[in-house]
């Protein structure tokens, strides 16, 4: 039974993985103890092909049980397993465990690979050696899949065999980039070209099919071509022979001559193309030379050489039942050509087709590619050793942010999960996540108690665009809105412009709870005066335009009376107001020196103590669980993030230390008496106040008795 080791971070315990044991031993940490069940197999700061290899069941998704999958298959195959701590991008040969089948096989692949790329001396093997296959097997023929390029063939003949059959069946290419052939494309090959032999024996000998001999095809293709017209042509023929008021209509009228003769002629011009073959009349035959349609003459002459002239004779004119007699003489050779097969090799010739079949290249190519096939396990295996590489640079650094957050509480390495660092407001936020949807994202994220800004990063000279959600745990709010410009750096280093697009409000700090009350009433209060100056503002144009109408009218405007009610009651609320300031500041005053700064701050306290105990209690209990959640993981864990590590998240500009600072600002807003005068005349108020009620003196003077 293996023997864990904890830590404490984020308000909850996490189990420490500091050796390969612990990593090979993950099947037996109780799931309940891991930080994270599941994570997304893209979207995150780590090697997209690398979590493709974890993913076996390939749904976008990582699970538990696929770590513990790949960290028992690489702890087995290498001889020290803590070399996965190490997260090394190079691979030692001598690291690798070849005492079991798989790990014999994978270093023989490795050193094949190195071999192949002319470092049969090397010693490690990095991703970059595995990466481009074609390099590796460049220089080989024989590489495991079953595919040979024409070069494998040691032999003329058997290389212009698979040129053949790449030129009929085309290509599949070789793991060495070069165009082969496999033992499936060898057979179809095969399979076709004995096919179309034996179609091709159908005919041979027979004059019935083959009257021309292989001039019959040509012939046929030349009947073939004019066969609808000149069907046309006899049968318009009968037809006028029918009834003589057809003869007219089946020669054309005149008219459409006269609206084709207004165009520029050409004899491949369609209306040409579909007037008859030649001049109807009652059983006339067709003529081949004189008196043809010039679109169909080329044909015709076609025709006339190849079929009528070789099985009819030299003529002149064709008859219907001549015609009809050479539809019969090639009718045996169409219904022989329509049931061809072998058409994929037709473009080597017969000749060719079966010298290929006499020979002895199907043996041949079946034999080369058998060799190339014995080596499939060793070239196959270049899969698992480039897998192997990946679990030696990534397998530990994906555990501990899944099965722990060690990166993301220790605060020395990013997490994977962290996007980059957005500076705004005078802030640096290094709590960034990338999002797809930032409503969807938000109605998850909130749930997580943080201040969140959701912000479009726009790359303008490259038009890359990102949409992420920053987490502000310092400062306040007073500055952050919508629309807010700043700047996002990802974690290459690549800058983006930021805008705040969408704000999810909560706490950032104990500091802005404090003062929120103030600003509120400040806030308040600039409202209020605003609402009472456009109120004021739109009464005085009122009264304006009263005026200039009254004016206008001939009539004086009548002077303003004195609202005695309202006077009244902003005497009532000056006295109120005064009564009040009076009580307190006589309360404090009539304490002692030392304890009228401590009435201050209780005062300072009760009106700030409700907002910051709320602020306390919220801040305590920000949970990164919901935000992660929002992005497609399964955080297992109630993954605080208390005042103290906030702090560490949002860094708020400060000077560096040993600077100079210069305290004059030349365009600072220069003070006048204005603001103590109004002090002072309040402090005179509230001491008149004081010092001549009554029984504030009867007390003051009953104190200080002996």
């Amino acid at each position: 039974m293996h023997t864990w080791k904890f830590f404490r971070a984020g308000g909850f315990d996490q189990v420490k993985l500091e050796t390969g044991a612990d990593l090979a031993n993950l099947d037996q940490l109780d799931q309940k103890l891991w930080v994270a069940l599941a994570c997304p197999a893209s979207g995150l700061e780590f090697d997209t092909k690398t979590l493709a290899l974890i993913d076996t069941d390939k749904d976008g998704r990582v699970r538990a049980p696929e770590v513990i999958a790949v960290a028992k298959w690489a702890t087995s195959l290498l001889k020290n397993p803590d070399d996965l701590t190490q997260s090394s991008p190079v691979l030692p040969l001598a690291a690798i465990n070849d005492t079991t089948p798989e790990g014999k096989q994978i270093l023989a692949s490795a050193k094949q690979t190195l071999a192949n790329l002319g470092k049969a001396d090397a010693t490690s093997i990095s991703l970059a050696d595995t990466a481009d296959t074609a390099k590796i097997f460049a220089a080989t023929n024989f590489n495991g899949d079953g595919i040979i390029p024409a070069d494998a063939a040691s032999d003329d003949a058997t290389k212009a065999v698979i040129n053949d059959i790449i030129a009929c069946l085309g290509a599949e290419t070789d793991r060495s980039g070069k165009p082969g052939i496999s033992q499936a494309k060898v057979d179809h090959f095969f399979a076709e070209a004995a096919a179309h032999s034996d179609w091709w024996k159908k005919a041979e000998g027979d004059t019935n099919i083959l009257p021309l001999g292989e001039a019959t095809a040509a012939a046929a293709a030349a009947a073939r071509a004019v066969k609808a017209k000149v069907d046309d042509y006899f049968a318009r023929c009968r037809l006028a022979a029918f009834d003589a008021r057809a003869l007219a209509a089946v020669n054309r009228q005149e008219t459409e001559y006269l609206a084709l003769a207004a165009k520029d002629l050409s004899i491949t011009v369609s209306e040409v193309a579909g007037f008859p073959l030649a001049q109807v009349a009652a059983g006339k035959p067709l003529p081949l030379v004189a008196g043809v349609n010039p679109a169909w003459a080329a044909d015709i002459a076609t025709l006339q050489a190849a079929a009528i002239k070789p099985i009819l004779g030299d003529k002149s004119v064709l008859a219907e039942t001549d015609w009809t007699a050479l539809c019969g003489k090639l009718g045996a050779f169409e219904c022989w050509s329509a049931g061809k097969v072998g058409a994929s090799v037709e473009k080597l010739g017969l000749k060719r087709v079966r010298e290929i079949l006499a020979g002895k290249s199907k043996d041949a190519i079946a034999a080369l590619i058998a060799k190339d096939k014995a080596l499939e396990p060793e070239a196959n295996a270049i899969a698992a050793v480039e897998k192997l590489i990946r679990m030696n640079r990534d397998l530990y650094t994906l555990c501990v942010n899944f099965v722990n957050f060690k990166n993301f509480y220790s605060r020395e390495t990013p997490a994977v999960f962290q996007a980059g660092r957005l500076y705004l407001d005078q802030r640096s936020c290094d709590l960034c996540l990338t999002v797809e949807d930032a409503g969807k994202h938000a109605a998850m994220a909130g749930l997580a108690g943080a201040y969140l800004a959701y912000v479009d990063c726009v790359r303008k000279a490259t038009g890359e665009k990102l949409s992420i959600v920053a987490i502000f745990s310092q400062g306040d709010d007073e500055n952050l809105m919508v629309g807010r410009n700043g700047i996002f750096y990802d974690r290459k280093g690549r800058d983006f412009d930021a805008t705040i697009t969408k704000i999810v409000a909560n706490p950032i700090s104990i500091r802005q709870a404090f003062f929120s009350p103030y600003k509120k009433l400040v806030r308040m209060i600039e409202e209020q005066a605003a609402k009472r100056a456009a109120a004021a503002d739109a009464n005085a144009n009122a009264n304006l335009q009263a005026a200039a109408t009254s004016t206008a009218a001939g009539k004086p405007p009548e002077p303003k009376k004195i609202d005695t009610g309202t006077l009244a009651a902003i005497g009532l609320v000056l006295t109120t107001l005064l009564g009040a300031l009076g009580g307190i500041f006589g309360k404090i005053l009539g304490l002692t020196w030392w304890q009228i700064p401590l009435a201050i701050i209780a005062i300072l306290l009760a009106i700030s103590m409700p907002a910051v105990i709320i602020a306390w209690l919220k801040l305590r209990k920000r949970n990164l669980g919901p935000i992660l959640d929002a992005n497609g993981w399964a955080v297992n864990a109630k993954a605080k993030m208390n005042i103290a590590f906030g702090n560490s998240l949002t860094q708020i500009a400060t000077l560096p230390s040993g600077s100079q600072r210069d305290l004059i600002d030349p365009f600072a807003k220069k003070r006048g008496p204005t603001v103590a005068l109004i002090l002072f005349g309040i402090f005179l108020i509230v001491m008149g106040y004081m010092f001549c009620e009554p029984a504030y003196l009867w007390n003051k003077f009953h104190v200080r008795l002996p």
